[in-house]
């Protein structure tokens, strides 16, 4: 499961932190969490989709080690993209 041009062009423009960023942990963190909602949602409909919830497994890992990543290199950023994103810790 994908996310759309539009979606996506929505949570570069949100979340960038200069403009044309694309690979900042913020931005790579608010993609995955729009992808992983995405599936999520499927899954409600789809229980027994298990190739597709590795996926999200693996979907989920990343944004863990993306955010321990910026956890440590700059904590107050951490906390900001949290807050935005509404995820827990």
């Amino acid at each position: 499961m994908s996310i759309t041009v539009e979606e996506k062009a929505r949570v570069l423009k949100e979340f960038a932190t200069k403009e044309g960023d694309t690979g900042s942990p913020e931005v790579q963190v608010a993609i995955l969490s729009s992808r992983i909602s995405t599936l999520t949602e499927h899954f409600k409909a789809h229980k027994k989709d298990n190739h597709s919830r590795r996926g999200l497994l693996m979907m989920v890992a990343q944004r863990r080690k993306l955010l321990d990543y910026l956890k440590a290199r700059n904590e107050q950023r951490y906390i900001d993209l949290i807050k935005r994103l509404g995820l827990r810790r």
